[in-house]
């Protein structure tokens, strides 16, 4: 599971720097998008290594991918990017819903 460590940290960073961006360097729309995208990704990060350290499998890697996939297109049509990628944001908002799910499952199939 350090790749998925290491991914989540490094996604942790990209959260920061965008929601920095979205508040001191965008205006408009962009600087939303990049709020909120830094805002979801830093979330989804904590998430991954806290789920990692709870020894699970599977949602540390939907939050990951999940975070990267809706934080990514937000961050691509701030950018400039092309509006279509808003159709695409609502999958990575999936794979986040998928990973809180698998991770309660993981709880409640857990030894108390």
């Amino acid at each position: 599971m350090r790749i998925v460590t290491v991914l989540a940290a490094l996604s942790g960073a990209v959260a920061v720097a965008a929601g920095a961006f979205g508040a001191h360097g965008a205006s408009g729309e962009a600087a939303e998008w990049l709020k909120t995208g830094g805002h979801y990704q830093l979330v989804h990060a904590v998430a991954a290594l806290v789920a990692v350290r709870m020894g699970e499998r599977i949602s540390p890697w939907l939050f990951v991918i999940g975070g990267a996939g809706f934080a990514g297109t937000l961050y691509l049509m701030a950018l400039g990017g092309p509006r279509w990628l808003g159709a695409v944001t609502p999958l990575g908002g999936a794979a986040l819903i998928a990973g809180w799910l698998c991770l309660a499952v993981g709880a409640w199939r857990r030894p108390a």
